[in-house]
């Protein structure tokens, strides 16, 4: 038995390392298997996950702050990289579930370079919806009411990547070349060889930063003129309410907003103007006088101001309303539609005369007789 027990002993003693190398080597498979699953799990699964378990956070946006934040993705970034921005720039609170979102939707590579306008009042499909249709880089032209179209044609120039010198040919030589003139019928009511002057409404205008032309930003004004304008004009001529054309209405509106400041007044001055025509007076407007001067090199201006009275005399030109009568030839700035409208609906009055109040008020005093008016440039001259 002794003998029995010693061979047992011996064979225990040998099986013993090969068991643990067995599990050793088990141990080990079963580690790698479990670490490649795990492998597997940080992608796609792990998001899609993700994304199931907080789907009802998809449609929380970070504030009901509606205004617009700019957001811009460069070229070659990543959905993981858009969604961080994001998260910096406050537009969602859950990168990961953007990422989530997006991955498992198949939307990343839809994501495009470029600009956008993304409010907090958002939700993530919203914006990633959003970001896939990039917005084209723009330029904001703004043409100031009152202007000459010399003006706009150096401020394009000076500000903005358009041809000013091809704008300023083309308004003056009504040249609308490459643009679909159908849509223009009313500049049929121009005199022969006259401007786009007066036609050109004064806006804000957003044009491609990027192949924007002269006559891209003429066709906008036109369209604008015919949106805004043309509307009030068939009214007032379908009920008898002026007897201008529409080319002279926009002569006079224009001397009307280089005169007015004071909103109410301008169809008190329209009304004072359409009294001179009807008495076949000359209107004596210094804009028009300004306007006949044209560019002043030492002030670097359009307009010149102030004005000297020999000065009035020596400008000789059809604008000048000192020294021809009726209307000028045509308008002499863009006109807004507040001073179209105070012609066509002008105040109904005697008045013949007006100068500015002392004071700086931007008002004027009114008159009816020479003899008032006399007084109250007196009063302007007095500062009282």
């Amino acid at each position: 038995m002794v003998g029995v027990r010693g061979d047992m002993k011996t064979d225990h003693t040998r099986t013993g390392p090969v068991a643990l190398s067995l599990n050793l080597i088990l141990g080990l498979i079963l580690g790698l298997s479990f670490s490649l699953i795990l492998a597997g799990c940080t992608g796609d699964t792990v998001l899609s996950a993700y994304l199931e378990t907080n789907r009802a956070k998809l449609d929380q946006p970070v504030s009901a702050e509606p205004r617009p934040t700019q957001f811009v993705i460069q070229p070659g970034q990543p959905a993981r990289t858009i969604a961080e921005n994001l998260a910096n720039a406050g537009l969602i609170t859950d990168a990961r579930l953007f990422e989530a979102y997006v991955r498992v939707n198949g939307l990343a590579s839809s994501l495009q370079a470029g600009a956008y306008q993304i409010s907090p009042s958002m939700t993530i499909p919203e914006i990633a919806l959003a970001l896939q249709r990039a917005i084209a880089p723009e330029i904001v032209v703004r043409v100031g009411e009152g202007w000459r179209l010399e003006q706009t044609a150096d401020y394009l120039t000076q500000k903005t990547p358009l041809d000013g010198a091809d704008y300023r040919r083309r308004a003056a030589a009504g040249d609308l070349a490459g643009l679909d003139t159908s849509r223009y019928d009313f500049l049929a009511e121009r005199p022969d060889g006259a401007s786009l002057e007066g036609f050109l409404y004064s806006d804000s205008y957003r044009l491609p930063a990027e192949g924007a032309t002269a006559a891209d930003l003429l066709g906008r004004q036109l369209d604008k003129f015919a949106e805004q304008v043309m509307p009030f004009w068939r009214e007032a001529a379908a009920k008898g309410t002026t007897q201008l054309t529409l080319h002279q209405v926009l002569t006079l509106a224009s001397i009307i907003e280089r005169e007015a400041i004071a909103d109410d007044e301008r169809p008190m001055i329209a009304g004072v103007y359409l009294n001179r025509v009807a008495r076949k007076m000359k209107l004596q407007a210094d804009p028009t006088v300004q306007y006949a001067m044209g560019y002043q090199p030492d002030t670097k201006r359009w307009w010149k101001t102030p004005m000297n009275l020999d000065e009035y005399a020596s400008a000789d030109s059809p604008y000048n309303t000192y020294l021809y009568p009726g209307l000028p030839p045509g308008p002499i700035a863009s006109p807004s539609l507040k001073s179209i409208q105070a012609v066509l609906e002008p105040a109904q009055h005697d008045y013949l005369f007006f100068v500015a109040e002392p004071g700086g008020t931007g008002r004027h005093a009114f008159a009816s007789t020479y003899d008032e008016h006399l007084k109250n440039v007196e009063r302007y001259r007095q500062g009282q």
